[in-house]
């Protein structure tokens, strides 16, 4: 039996701690908060991508955060949305910098995540050796 309690947190931009070097534009802190939104209300694992408050994909569902991840990027791909300067939310820590690192390669500029990983400064590392944003909330989204 699952027992999971109803997540009453909305992350604004007062939860937001900035993590990298690279810190995020205005109009990024605006999309980074929707695609936190719509994080939140999507099963786990998953990975939202939006530009301009605009949902390009999401992957949803998933054992791994890379599948998610793999799934929205093909999908934003096949409906033609363009992911340079698009932002990247997900519901739950990175534990390796694999997502960040598949992210930056197709133009994602900035990362909402909650953090709490031993290994939270290998992605934040990745993050500041290629001029991508991060920030981390301290709140998960698990919705199971």
């Amino acid at each position: 039996m699952l027992w999971q309690e109803k997540d009453l947190k909305t992350d604004s931009r007062e939860d937001l701690q900035v993590v990298t070097t690279t810190r995020p534009t205005e109009e990024e802190i605006g999309d980074l908060i929707f695609a936190s939104k719509i994080c939140k209300h999507t099963k786990s694992n998953t990975i939202v991508l939006a530009r301009g408050k605009q949902l390009c994909a999401s992957g949803t569902g998933q054992t791994s955060r890379v599948d998610a991840l793999n799934q929205a990027i093909h999908k934003a791909k096949s409906f033609d949305f363009q992911l340079q300067g698009a932002v990247m939310a997900s519901d739950a820590f990175f534990p390796f910098p694999d997502c960040v690192e598949i992210a930056g390669k197709e133009g994602i500029s900035a990362v909402i995540q909650p953090g709490g990983s031993i290994k939270d400064q290998l992605s934040i590392d990745y993050c500041n050796e290629n001029g991508i944003a991060m920030v981390m909330t301290g709140t998960r989204h698990f919705k199971h």
